[in-house]
């Protein structure tokens, strides 16, 4: 019986069936800047469709759903056969078929292809942000097989087909494959040169039997793995596929699935193998070298996702507080509010603008975009990713104790924010590689001052970061203690640069005062009253 005490006003309605990538416009904006325009129309057309699904009712629910009711392992079956097995709600299944389907593993060599997967992967972040992590891998993998070109002719046109085939078998006889990775061990983390797996070379070229664990394994559902480990000539890279061509079962022994923070719907697992057959990726001793470029695609994807995560929780913020009043005004236009959504607004459009242009270097190619990637993705991956989980906090904040319930949907970016900053190499790894990044490989800082140089004279403030940061590049001693300032720098000079050339100038002045200037303290919501927030408020509310 319905009670008659009163009646539900003043409460914001779902933010629900909209298109997610119309409604972003720096998303869009990133993506008209960066596709030639032979592509542009198509390119806007499958974002715009896909927007739609990613802001549907049925993918909202599917996400909600896939988070409710995590992966189950199962060792054995019914008669006590090992089978290594995980089980998934359908909802995942069904989003990861529609990720797959609408190109998210499916960049390499097509045209404008990184931008448009970037753009995609973004946005699909926030429908449901555990799906990523095969996605991401099955992408990655691909500059990593390349190094046999053997093994990529056989693999990447399963990779980077747009077929989702969640059967169990060989994957010959699939129309489309998934890959994960296991790289980590108990002993080691990221210090993978610390494992211990071993790898034994069998009569067949190329052939390994691999004896030894994985701490960390992505995604154990996945058709092949790869996987470092101890052969003769030092560490290597191997494919190791789940289901072998004579369709037996690889030696694959999930031990258990870890129970995380956050990412619930995502299966990370604990194996073991035993005899378990693998097939060499590039030389014996070039295990590092092999990986770097999956290890460089993931780290990107990382940047993406928490753009993605940033941008959903912002959207949620802003939606909420245009419908919500209080003391008798809405809340976007009460000033302290106003300062907190335009401060966020700020964060999440940096993040995104910065993550793009990875993108397109990525679509580049050329040797110029290849050096700025070798200091521009673990600088971003190190930055953009610590500032996600702040942004997904005070957004939740600005719900009131509506966003601290799960029916908001907040909690779950509260917990899913974290992990971009741990995956794929924790912060200190991430400043470390940028460190080895400036001192052995000149090119890179030379391409990462020009581009940050296309913006000088264009903003005093952003003009006296670049003084600054040159100066701090000129004594390298002792940088280690401070590396972490250090690539901070780096990514807030990057994204200032590309905002003070590409966004509006209400946008570009409010980075500039608040993360370049000192005009602005540590908390969001302190930025200069006198910049025009009501511009950067309406920028970010999600209508389409």
């Amino acid at each position: 019986m319905a009670g008659s005490t009163h009646s539900v006003t003043n409460q914001a309605p779902p933010l629900v069936q909209y298109d997610v990538y119309g409604a972003d416009r720096a998303l869009a904006e990133a993506v008209e800047r960066h596709l030639s325009a032979d592509v542009l129309e198509e390119g806007r057309s499958e974002l715009s469709a896909l927007g739609r699904a990613v802001g549907s009712a049925q993918l909202q629910e599917w996400g909600v759903q896939a988070n409710e009711n995590p992966p189950r392992l199962r060792t054995h079956d019914r008669y006590g056969h090992r089978i290594d097995e995980v089980d998934f709600h359908p909802a995942w299944h069904r989003l990861l078929g529609k990720g797959v389907s609408a190109g998210l593993t499916a960049a390499w060599g097509r045209p404008g292809g990184h931008v448009r997967r970037a753009a995609a992967f973004l946005m699909w972040t926030q429908a449901e942000a555990g799906n990523g992590c095969p996605l991401s891998m099955t992408h990655a993998a691909v500059p990593a097989l390349r190094a046999d070109p053997a093994l990529a002719a056989e693999w990447e046109p399963r990779l980077t087909s747009t077929v989702y085939d969640r059967a169990l078998r060989p994957a010959g006889l699939k129309p489309g494959a998934l890959f994960g990775m296991g790289m980590t061990e108990k002993q080691g983390g990221s210090d993978v040169r610390a494992n211990t797996t071993v790898a034994r070379p069998l009569a067949e070229d190329g052939a390994y039997e691999l004896t030894g664990h994985k701490w960390f394994c992505s995604a154990p559902m996945s058709d092949a793995f790869l996987v470092l480990a101890q052969a003769p000539g030092g560490l290597t890279c191997f494919l190791l596929p789940r289901v072998l061509q004579d369709g037996t079962r690889n030696v694959f022994l999930i031990q258990r699935l870890k129970d995380k923070l956050g990412n619930r719907s995502n299966a990370s697992a604990e194996v073991e193998f035993d005899g378990t057959w693998a097939r060499r990726v590039g030389d014996e001793g070039a295990g590092v070298r092999t990986v770097i470029g999956m290890v460089a695609a993931t780290r990107l994807d990382c940047v993406l996702g928490s753009a993605g995560l940033m941008r959903q929780a912002v959207a949620q913020a802003v939606h909420h507080c245009a419908h919500r009043a209080a003391f008798g005004r809405t809340l976007v236009d009460q000033p302290l509010m106003r300062n907190v959504l335009a401060d966020l607004a700020v964060e999440s459009e940096a993040a995104t603008t910065l993550a793009l242009r990875l993108a397109a270097a990525y679509d580049d190619g050329g040797e110029q975009e290849r050096a700025l990637l070798r200091i521009a993705v673990p600088a971003a991956k190190y930055w953009v990713t610590k500032r996600c989980a702040p942004v997904a906090i005070e957004a939740a904040e600005c719900l009131g104790g509506n966003g601290y319930v799960e029916e908001s949907g907040m909690p779950r970016l509260v917990r899913e924010s974290p992990l971009n900053s741990i995956w794929e190499g924790a912060g200190n790894v991430q400043a470390l590689d940028v460190l080895r990044a400036l001192r052995r490989e000149p090119a890179a800082l030379d391409a990462y001052l020009r581009e940050v140089g296309r913006a000088r004279g264009a903003d005093h403030r952003l003009d006296a970061a670049i003084k600054d940061l040159l100066t701090e590049l000129s004594d390298l001693e002792g940088v280690e203690a401070r590396a972490r300032r250090l690539v901070e720098r780096l990514a807030l000079v990057l994204q200032g640069s590309l905002l003070v050339r590409y966004a509006p100038p209400a946008v570009a002045d409010a980075f500039c005062a608040g993360r370049l200037g000192g005009d602005a303290g540590a908390a969001f919501g302190t930025l200069p009253h006198t910049l025009d927030l009501a511009s950067l408020v309406e920028r970010a509310r999600p209508v389409s």
